[in-house]
Protein backbone atom coordinates (compact mmCIF):
# COMPACT_ATOMS: atom_id res chain seq x y z
CA UNK A 1 0.00 0.00 0.00
CA UNK A 2 1.30 3.83 -0.46
CA UNK A 3 2.18 5.67 2.68
CA UNK A 4 1.08 8.92 2.34
CA UNK A 5 2.75 12.05 3.53
CA UNK A 6 -0.88 11.98 5.62
CA UNK A 7 -0.79 8.50 7.38
CA UNK A 8 2.83 9.08 8.36
CA UNK A 9 1.16 12.55 10.47
CA UNK A 10 -1.60 10.19 11.62
CA UNK A 11 0.53 7.51 12.64
CA UNK A 12 3.12 10.02 14.37
CA UNK A 13 -0.44 12.22 15.73
CA UNK A 14 -1.61 8.66 17.72
CA UNK A 15 1.74 7.14 18.83
CA UNK A 16 2.06 5.80 22.32
CA UNK A 17 5.05 4.26 23.20
CA UNK A 18 5.11 1.44 26.15
CA UNK A 19 7.58 -0.50 28.53
CA UNK A 20 5.91 -3.76 29.06
CA UNK A 21 7.54 -5.54 31.91
CA UNK A 22 7.99 -9.66 31.16
CA UNK A 23 6.97 -12.35 33.34
CA UNK A 24 10.25 -14.33 32.94
CA UNK A 25 13.75 -12.81 31.13
CA UNK A 26 13.48 -14.46 27.55
CA UNK A 27 16.16 -14.22 25.05
CA UNK A 28 17.69 -11.21 27.23
CA UNK A 29 14.35 -9.22 27.23
CA UNK A 30 13.58 -8.50 30.99
CA UNK A 31 11.29 -5.05 29.33
CA UNK A 32 9.59 -4.79 26.16
CA UNK A 33 9.56 -1.48 24.80
CA UNK A 34 6.66 -0.82 22.24
CA UNK A 35 5.01 1.34 19.57
CA UNK A 36 1.22 1.23 19.14
CA UNK A 37 -0.66 3.85 17.17
CA UNK A 38 -4.25 3.81 15.28
CA UNK A 39 -5.33 3.84 12.26
CA UNK A 40 -9.03 3.65 10.58
CA UNK A 41 -9.47 -0.48 11.24
CA UNK A 42 -7.92 -0.25 14.64
CA UNK A 43 -4.56 0.00 16.71
CA UNK A 44 -1.32 -1.75 15.24
CA UNK A 45 1.76 -2.30 16.80
CA UNK A 46 5.50 -1.36 15.78
CA UNK A 47 8.04 -2.98 18.43
CA UNK A 48 11.35 -3.75 15.94
CA UNK A 49 13.78 -4.93 18.99
CA UNK A 50 16.18 -1.95 19.87
CA UNK A 51 19.14 -3.97 18.03
CA UNK A 52 17.88 -3.73 15.29
CA UNK A 53 18.68 -1.34 12.27
CA UNK A 54 16.71 1.65 10.78
CA UNK A 55 16.35 -0.57 7.57
CA UNK A 56 14.74 -3.55 9.11
CA UNK A 57 12.93 -1.61 11.29
CA UNK A 58 11.52 0.32 8.51
CA UNK A 59 10.07 -3.22 7.15
CA UNK A 60 8.35 -3.90 10.44
CA UNK A 61 7.01 -0.21 10.09
CA UNK A 62 4.92 -1.15 6.53
CA UNK A 63 3.41 -4.03 8.12
CA UNK A 64 1.94 -2.23 11.41
CA UNK A 65 0.58 0.80 8.37
CA UNK A 66 -0.75 -2.11 6.16
CA UNK A 67 -2.58 -3.76 9.31
CA UNK A 68 -3.97 -0.20 10.41
CA UNK A 69 -5.07 0.93 7.53
CA UNK A 70 -6.59 -2.38 5.84
CA UNK A 71 -9.64 -4.03 6.32
CA UNK A 72 -8.77 -7.34 6.38
CA UNK A 73 -11.26 -9.87 7.18
CA UNK A 74 -11.02 -12.66 9.46
CA UNK A 75 -10.89 -15.94 8.35
CA UNK A 76 -11.73 -18.39 11.42
CA UNK A 77 -12.89 -17.34 15.05
CA UNK A 78 -9.86 -18.72 16.39
CA UNK A 79 -6.37 -20.19 15.99
CA UNK A 80 -4.40 -22.95 17.87
CA UNK A 81 -0.95 -21.51 19.65
CA UNK A 82 1.80 -23.54 21.17
CA UNK A 83 3.15 -22.80 24.70
CA UNK A 84 6.61 -21.30 24.45
CA UNK A 85 9.08 -22.18 27.57
CA UNK A 86 12.25 -20.11 27.36
CA UNK A 87 15.73 -21.50 28.69
CA UNK A 88 14.78 -21.63 32.08
CA UNK A 89 14.42 -24.34 34.87
CA UNK A 90 11.16 -23.31 36.78
CA UNK A 91 9.48 -25.24 33.67
CA UNK A 92 5.99 -25.40 35.42
CA UNK A 93 5.97 -22.01 36.70
CA UNK A 94 6.23 -20.70 33.06
CA UNK A 95 4.08 -22.76 31.21
CA UNK A 96 1.09 -22.93 33.55
CA UNK A 97 -0.42 -19.60 32.20
CA UNK A 98 -0.75 -20.92 29.05
CA UNK A 99 -3.41 -23.15 30.08
CA UNK A 100 -3.68 -26.29 28.21
CA UNK A 101 -1.50 -26.70 25.32
CA UNK A 102 -1.08 -30.13 22.94
CA UNK A 103 2.40 -28.40 21.77
CA UNK A 104 4.94 -26.47 23.38
CA UNK A 105 8.42 -24.48 22.07
CA UNK A 106 11.48 -24.88 24.14
CA UNK A 107 14.15 -22.74 23.75
CA UNK A 108 17.69 -24.13 23.66
CA UNK A 109 21.22 -23.40 22.88
CA UNK A 110 21.43 -20.65 25.47
CA UNK A 111 24.12 -18.81 25.62
CA UNK A 112 26.41 -19.93 28.68
CA UNK A 113 24.58 -23.38 28.79
CA UNK A 114 25.02 -26.54 27.63
CA UNK A 115 23.43 -29.78 25.24
CA UNK A 116 22.61 -31.41 29.02
CA UNK A 117 21.08 -28.14 30.13
CA UNK A 118 18.88 -28.89 26.93
CA UNK A 119 17.94 -32.11 27.80
CA UNK A 120 17.12 -31.71 31.32
CA UNK A 121 14.73 -28.85 29.84
CA UNK A 122 13.23 -31.11 27.12
CA UNK A 123 12.58 -33.78 30.07
CA UNK A 124 11.23 -32.04 32.93
CA UNK A 125 8.68 -30.80 30.00
CA UNK A 126 7.88 -34.78 29.23
CA UNK A 127 7.45 -35.56 32.84
CA UNK A 128 5.18 -32.78 33.45
CA UNK A 129 3.35 -32.92 30.24
CA UNK A 130 3.79 -36.38 28.55
CA UNK A 131 1.12 -36.48 26.11
CA UNK A 132 2.77 -32.91 24.60
CA UNK A 133 4.29 -32.51 21.21
CA UNK A 134 7.91 -29.91 21.33
CA UNK A 135 9.57 -27.77 18.99
CA UNK A 136 13.21 -26.97 19.96
CA UNK A 137 14.46 -23.22 18.87
CA UNK A 138 17.81 -22.95 18.96
CA UNK A 139 18.35 -19.42 17.08
CA UNK A 140 20.91 -20.86 14.13
CA UNK A 141 23.35 -21.37 17.52
CA UNK A 142 23.94 -24.66 16.88
CA UNK A 143 26.69 -25.69 14.41
CA UNK A 144 25.74 -28.63 12.55
CA UNK A 145 27.89 -31.47 15.22
CA UNK A 146 25.65 -30.49 17.65
CA UNK A 147 22.52 -30.04 16.18
CA UNK A 148 23.30 -33.77 15.21
CA UNK A 149 23.92 -34.83 18.71
CA UNK A 150 20.75 -33.44 19.88
CA UNK A 151 18.90 -35.44 16.96
CA UNK A 152 20.40 -38.79 18.16
CA UNK A 153 19.59 -37.80 21.50
CA UNK A 154 15.69 -37.61 20.62
CA UNK A 155 15.61 -40.15 18.43
CA UNK A 156 17.41 -42.59 20.93
CA UNK A 157 14.75 -41.84 23.23
CA UNK A 158 11.54 -41.60 20.93
CA UNK A 159 10.76 -38.24 22.12
CA UNK A 160 7.45 -36.43 20.01
CA UNK A 161 8.95 -33.50 18.26
CA UNK A 162 7.61 -31.55 15.68
CA UNK A 163 10.54 -29.88 14.39
CA UNK A 164 14.05 -28.10 14.89
CA UNK A 165 13.60 -24.47 14.57
CA UNK A 166 16.56 -22.42 12.96
CA UNK A 167 19.10 -25.23 14.66
CA UNK A 168 21.89 -23.62 12.36
CA UNK A 169 22.85 -20.36 11.08
CA UNK A 170 22.96 -20.08 7.44
CA UNK A 171 21.21 -21.71 4.73
CA UNK A 172 24.20 -23.64 3.27
CA UNK A 173 24.47 -25.28 7.03
CA UNK A 174 20.71 -26.00 7.26
CA UNK A 175 20.90 -27.64 3.45
CA UNK A 176 23.75 -29.54 4.99
CA UNK A 177 22.16 -30.62 8.12
CA UNK A 178 18.82 -31.43 6.52
CA UNK A 179 20.60 -34.31 4.26
CA UNK A 180 22.36 -35.31 6.99
CA UNK A 181 19.24 -35.60 9.53
CA UNK A 182 17.11 -37.58 6.94
CA UNK A 183 19.61 -39.94 7.42
CA UNK A 184 19.45 -40.27 10.64
CA UNK A 185 14.96 -40.35 10.88
CA UNK A 186 12.36 -38.25 10.39
CA UNK A 187 13.16 -34.95 11.85
CA UNK A 188 12.12 -32.41 10.42
CA UNK A 189 13.93 -28.47 10.18
CA UNK A 190 11.97 -25.51 10.07
CA UNK A 191 13.67 -22.10 9.07
CA UNK A 192 12.82 -18.67 10.66
CA UNK A 193 16.07 -16.34 10.92
CA UNK A 194 16.59 -17.77 7.71
CA UNK A 195 13.61 -16.66 6.36
CA UNK A 196 13.34 -13.00 7.91
CA UNK A 197 17.15 -12.47 8.45
CA UNK A 198 17.92 -12.66 4.57
CA UNK A 199 17.62 -10.25 1.68
CA UNK A 200 15.25 -13.21 -0.08
CA UNK A 201 12.98 -15.00 1.91
CA UNK A 202 12.43 -17.71 -0.39
CA UNK A 203 16.13 -18.82 -0.75
CA UNK A 204 15.79 -21.13 1.96
CA UNK A 205 12.94 -23.02 0.46
CA UNK A 206 14.83 -22.67 -3.14
CA UNK A 207 18.03 -24.41 -1.74
CA UNK A 208 15.97 -26.83 -0.08
CA UNK A 209 16.82 -26.65 3.01
CA UNK A 210 14.09 -26.67 5.69
CA UNK A 211 10.74 -28.83 5.92
CA UNK A 212 8.75 -25.89 7.63
CA UNK A 213 8.90 -21.71 6.92
CA UNK A 214 8.16 -19.85 10.29
CA UNK A 215 6.54 -16.82 9.22
CA UNK A 216 6.35 -13.73 11.17
CA UNK A 217 4.09 -10.59 10.09
CA UNK A 218 6.03 -7.73 11.05
CA UNK A 219 9.66 -8.29 9.80
CA UNK A 220 8.54 -9.44 6.56
CA UNK A 221 6.60 -6.82 5.73
CA UNK A 222 3.31 -7.66 6.77
CA UNK A 223 0.29 -9.73 5.72
CA UNK A 224 0.16 -9.26 2.05
CA UNK A 225 3.39 -10.17 1.75
CA UNK A 226 3.58 -12.77 4.17
CA UNK A 227 0.99 -14.68 2.45
CA UNK A 228 2.57 -14.29 -0.70
CA UNK A 229 5.84 -15.83 0.55
CA UNK A 230 4.25 -18.98 1.38
CA UNK A 231 2.70 -19.11 -1.39
CA UNK A 232 5.35 -18.77 -3.49
CA UNK A 233 7.60 -21.02 -1.17
CA UNK A 234 5.23 -24.07 -1.34
CA UNK A 235 6.04 -25.50 2.27
CA UNK A 236 4.00 -25.61 5.32
CA UNK A 237 4.34 -22.29 7.57
CA UNK A 238 3.70 -21.80 11.51
CA UNK A 239 3.17 -18.44 12.00
CA UNK A 240 4.79 -16.54 14.90
CA UNK A 241 5.37 -13.92 17.13
CA UNK A 242 8.22 -11.53 18.12
CA UNK A 243 7.17 -10.83 22.02
CA UNK A 244 4.15 -8.41 20.89
CA UNK A 245 1.18 -7.25 23.25
CA UNK A 246 -2.05 -8.37 22.28
CA UNK A 247 -2.02 -5.60 19.54
CA UNK A 248 0.83 -7.22 17.67
CA UNK A 249 -0.25 -10.87 18.14
CA UNK A 250 -3.67 -10.07 16.90
CA UNK A 251 -1.88 -9.37 13.23
CA UNK A 252 -0.37 -12.88 13.37
CA UNK A 253 -3.71 -14.51 14.40
CA UNK A 254 -4.97 -12.82 11.11
CA UNK A 255 -1.88 -14.23 9.24
CA UNK A 256 -2.57 -17.82 10.61
CA UNK A 257 -6.32 -17.00 10.14
CA UNK A 258 -5.94 -16.72 6.65
CA UNK A 259 -2.93 -19.35 5.81
CA UNK A 260 -5.03 -22.45 7.53
CA UNK A 261 -1.80 -23.93 8.49
CA UNK A 262 -2.21 -27.45 10.28
CA UNK A 263 0.56 -26.45 12.75
CA UNK A 264 -0.14 -24.59 15.95
CA UNK A 265 1.10 -21.11 15.48
CA UNK A 266 3.41 -19.41 17.88
CA UNK A 267 0.98 -16.83 18.88
CA UNK A 268 0.51 -17.56 22.54
CA UNK A 269 3.84 -15.28 23.68
CA UNK A 270 1.32 -12.81 25.70
CA UNK A 271 1.22 -15.62 28.65
CA UNK A 272 4.94 -13.85 28.92
CA UNK A 273 4.17 -10.71 29.70
CA UNK A 274 3.41 -9.36 33.46
CA UNK A 275 0.95 -6.85 32.14
CA UNK A 276 -0.83 -5.83 28.81
CA UNK A 277 -2.53 -3.15 27.31
CA UNK A 278 -6.30 -4.45 25.76
CA UNK A 279 -8.97 -5.16 27.47
CA UNK A 280 -9.16 -9.07 26.67
CA UNK A 281 -5.63 -10.10 26.57
CA UNK A 282 -5.02 -12.76 23.85
CA UNK A 283 -4.17 -15.45 26.39
CA UNK A 284 -4.32 -18.93 25.28
CA UNK A 285 -7.66 -20.31 26.12
CA UNK A 286 -7.74 -24.13 25.31
CA UNK A 287 -4.88 -23.73 23.67
CA UNK A 288 -6.15 -20.88 21.23
CA UNK A 289 -6.28 -17.19 20.88
CA UNK A 290 -9.18 -15.06 19.00
CA UNK A 291 -9.10 -13.57 15.39
CA UNK A 292 -9.65 -10.01 16.45
CA UNK A 293 -8.70 -7.11 16.78
CA UNK A 294 -8.09 -6.27 20.73
CA UNK A 295 -9.70 -2.90 22.69
CA UNK A 296 -7.51 -0.91 24.67
CA UNK A 297 -7.35 -0.33 28.05
CA UNK A 298 -6.81 3.70 28.18
CA UNK A 299 -5.96 3.07 32.40
CA UNK A 300 -3.25 0.20 31.47
CA UNK A 301 -1.79 2.43 28.64
CA UNK A 302 -1.54 5.64 30.90
CA UNK A 303 0.29 3.22 33.56
CA UNK A 304 2.80 1.24 30.65
CA UNK A 305 3.52 4.51 29.19
CA UNK A 306 7.39 4.88 28.49
CA UNK A 307 9.39 7.18 30.09
CA UNK A 308 10.44 10.74 28.28
CA UNK A 309 13.70 9.09 27.48
CA UNK A 310 12.32 6.00 26.28
CA UNK A 311 9.49 8.15 24.44
CA UNK A 312 11.62 10.56 23.00
CA UNK A 313 14.52 7.68 21.81
CA UNK A 314 11.07 5.78 20.02
CA UNK A 315 10.11 8.46 18.10
CA UNK A 316 12.96 9.77 16.65
CA UNK A 317 13.84 5.84 15.24
CA UNK A 318 10.06 6.21 13.68
CA UNK A 319 10.98 9.63 12.11
CA UNK A 320 14.05 7.91 10.68
CA UNK A 321 11.93 4.57 9.57
CA UNK A 322 9.74 6.45 7.75
CA UNK A 323 12.69 8.22 5.80
CA UNK A 324 13.21 4.94 4.20
CA UNK A 325 9.50 3.38 3.23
Amino acid sequence: MEITPEIKEQVLASARVLSIPMRIKFRGVTTREVLIFEGPYGWAEWSPFPEYPDEEAAVWLKAAIEFAYTDFQPKAKTVKVNATLPAVDNVKEVLEPFGKFEVVKIKVAEKGQTLEDDFRRINKVLELYPETRIRLDANGAFDIETAIKLSEYLLKNNINLEYLEQPVATIAEMAELKLKLKQLGDIKIAADESVRKVSDPLAVAQANAADILVLKAAPLGGITNAIAIAKEAGLPVVVSSALETSIGLSMGAFLAAELKSPYASGLGTAALLAEDVTDKPLIPIDGEIEVTHPSLNSAKLFLLSGDETTIQRWISRLTRAFKLI
